[in-house]
């Protein structure tokens, strides 16, 4: 599907509107023009600091925060490339700490696509350009590390442009992406595995056998080191910490403030893949920091005062996840399932406030979620092609969930959920989740945007 960008700033929505008109105009995968339009700008992913690379299905965003805060935490400046944004474009691009500011992601879209057109338009995409402003941002400002997150797949996606990173890792695998990647499972992990590096680490967590096997002989097959989660490296959850072990030792990390069962996994994955590189050194007090620390927004994120939650009594939470798949419908249900626990062993009601973008599964994501929802609000996602909310409150409907009803937007979704509040019974817990194009509309609406 087309990438969608919109900025405040006139220079910048100049270049956007300029990109959206040249690109193609849809995800294209493939590391020809990337790697032309590069070479035009001096090959600037040759002059980068130590890069962390990771791809996954689920949780590579949460594995990058995780790293950037555990880098931070012991002191180094750090470059983050990761998408796509929520409320503004500048999101994905942060430089030695900060995000970028208008004028320089202006300055540099400009030039990113002069080079792109220069001597004949070489039809790079949307992502491929801003990929290539990043990259150039990143080589230009002094820094100690660089953390970036795979777009789309893997093998073919235009972060895979590194000669040689640091450390490459494998978050969460599940079907997504099927027009690209096939639905395949070891297919699918395939391309992810295709990031691996000669002579690099590849940290991989724990997939079911068939999907183990294929990223190790994908892996080995680069000349890649191998490091997996249950031979090289394990941890567990007890006593409301982490345990972790691998070859150096043991640690014990306080739980992430990342809500969700899934994020200390997310978090190991993230200190593994620390441990188990040379070229940037980091203690275990900030991998303990980095649990703390780590923000991902939209993530399971319990959004704080402001207009929509002001819509709500004061003992109901409004959650926030931009999850779209199956797998993180599943990671959700867990999720919110334990949010909704009370002391007394009963559960608190949860609705739910559903937009789904036209090419994702729906019945994939309500499965998990049905058997725990008492209702479900439908809304459209703004700005992109969507499925219509009235087929969201049928499917949900068949899924099982008994109040099933639509909104035009986000706002009038809560004010629904806000009516079916009963003030003499257990408050209920409000969840806005199936896009995280619908969590921008959500962040901007309750005035809450991402620093």
């Amino acid at each position: 599907m087309p990438d969608h960008a919109t900025s405040s700033d006139p220079d910048v929505q100049r270049q956007l509107d300029r990109l959206m008109a040249l690109s193609p105009g849809a995800d294209v995968l493939g590391l020809g023009r990337i790697t032309e339009l590069l070479d035009r700008l001096g090959n600037p992913q040759e002059r980068l600091p130590p890069v962390f690379h990771v791809a996954g299905t689920n949780g590579k965003g949460s594995t990058c925060a995780f790293l950037r805060a555990a880098l931070e935490a012991e002191g180094y400046r750090v470059h983050v490339y990761s998408s796509p944004h929520l409320v503004r474009f500048n999101e994905r691009i942060r430089i030695a700490g900060k995000l970028i500011e208008d004028a320089a992601l202006a300055a540099l879209l400009d030039e990113a696509l002069d080079a792109a057109t220069r001597g004949g338009n070489i039809g790079a995409s949307f992502f491929e350009v801003t990929t290539a402003a990043a990259l150039l941002a990143f080589a230009r400002t002094p820094a100690d590390a660089c953390v970036i997150e795979v777009g789309l797949g893997g093998r073919l996606d235009a972060t895979n442009v590194i000669p040689r990173p640091a450390a490459t890792g494998i978050a969460q695998l599940g079907v997504d992406h099927e027009a690209f990647l096939g639905t395949s499972p070891e297919g699918i992990a395939a391309e992810k595995a295709g990031i691996a590096r000669a002579g690099v680490p590849m940290v991989t967590m724990q997939y079911p056998p068939s999907v183990a096997a294929r990223v190790a002989e994908v892996t080995e097959a680069a000349g890649a080191q191998l490091h997996a989660e249950g031979s090289d490296w394990r941890y567990r959850v007890a006593d409301e910490h982490i345990l972790y072990s691998d070859a150096k030792g043991q640690l014990r990390l306080p739980l992430p403030m990342l809500a969700g069962p899934h994020q200390p996994g997310n978090l190991a994955l993230a200190v593994a893949m620390l441990r188990h590189q040379q070229a940037v050194p980091v203690h275990d007090d900030a991998l303990a920091v980095a649990s703390a620390r780590a923000r991902w927004p939209a993530r399971m994120q319990r959004l704080g005062a402001g207009p929509l939650t002001a819509m709500l009594p004061d003992d109901v939470p409004l959650w926030l996840d931009g999850g779209h798949n199956a797998a993180a419908g599943q990671a959700i249900a867990d999720a919110i399932g334990g949010i909704a626990a009370t002391p007394s062993g009963h559960r608190r009601p949860i609705q739910l406030i559903l937009g789904m973008l036209a090419n994702k599964d729906m019945a994939g994501l309500l499965d998990p979620l049905a058997p725990l929802a008492d209702g479900l609000i439908a809304v459209p996602v703004p700005g992109h092609a969507h499925h219509a909310p009235a087929e969201l409150s049928r499917a949900a409907h068949a899924a099982g969930i008994s109040f099933t009803a639509t909104a035009p937007d986000v706002t009038n979704a809560v004010r629904i959920a806000s009516s079916r509040c009963d003030p003499h019974g257990i408050p209920p817990v409000v969840l806005i989740l199936g896009s995280l194009y619908l969590a921008g509309t959500v962040l901007t609406a309750n005035a809450e945007l991402p620093d």
